[in-house]
């Protein structure tokens, strides 16, 4: 059985940002801090809207949040050095399938959202040119809020999220020992296999709420 990140309902905008699956267009913001601002804003409006049903809100999320990701890199990260060991057509069913099995996972859970706002706090220069923005989304009070950072990569002058640590908790290498041990036990074709049942095992549990 395959894990998968635990989110508590106090993390529901972090998970919605995070029903990133299927936008392909660039980040039109230029500064690390002002790419997530927008994300954040975008993310938020989207949220808000009640007169939008479930199916359609996670359609705008899923073409709002890949708008500022990198996922051909979030994709290498997540697989690290076992990348190289899919062929170029297993590489590309890897991504969309973990694209879907992003959706499929953070989705369902965007009917979570309570009134939450995002703060930023900071940017901290990491290696390779990399940025960190780091945030909070507060609830008020301060009791349950949660941080979000946000690491971003400089690709053709665009900043783009590369990835995601909520509570310490990054979204690469959650994901990475995960795959890495799928691919230990019988390669790509294991690995994809295992991807599938788990997406479909949540889509399933999506359309039974």
């Amino acid at each position: 059985m395959m894990p998968r990140i635990c989110i508590s309902r106090r993390t529901s905008l972090a998970a919605a940002v995070m029903t990133a699956v299927l936008a392909v267009s660039a980040a039109v913001a230029t500064e690390p801090a002002a790419v997530v601002t927008k994300l954040a804003d975008d993310v938020i409006a989207v949220l808000k809207q009640d007169d939008l049903s479930k199916a359609a809100k996670r359609e705008r999320l899923e073409r709002l949040v890949l708008a500022s990701v990198d996922f051909d890199t979030l994709s290498r990260l997540v697989m690290a050095r076992n990348w190289t060991r899919l062929s170029e057509v297993q590489q590309g069913e890897f991504k969309r399938e973990f694209k879907r099995h992003l959706s499929a996972t953070y989705g369902r859970r965007i009917d979570n959202y309570q009134n939450e706002t995002v703060h930023i706090l900071s940017t901290r220069e990491e290696v390779r040119g990399d940025r960190t923005v780091k945030s909070r989304i507060s609830r008020g009070g301060g009791i349950e809020d949660v941080l979000v950072d946000y690491r971003l990569r400089q690709h053709d002058g665009e900043w783009k999220i590369i990835d995601f640590i909520i509570e310490g908790v990054s979204l690469v290498a959650n994901f990475r020992s995960q795959f890495q041990e799928l691919m230990s036990r019988g390669g790509p074709d294991h690995l994809l296999s295992a991807l599938r049942k788990k997406t479909a095992e949540e889509e399933a549990r999506e359309d039974a709420v």
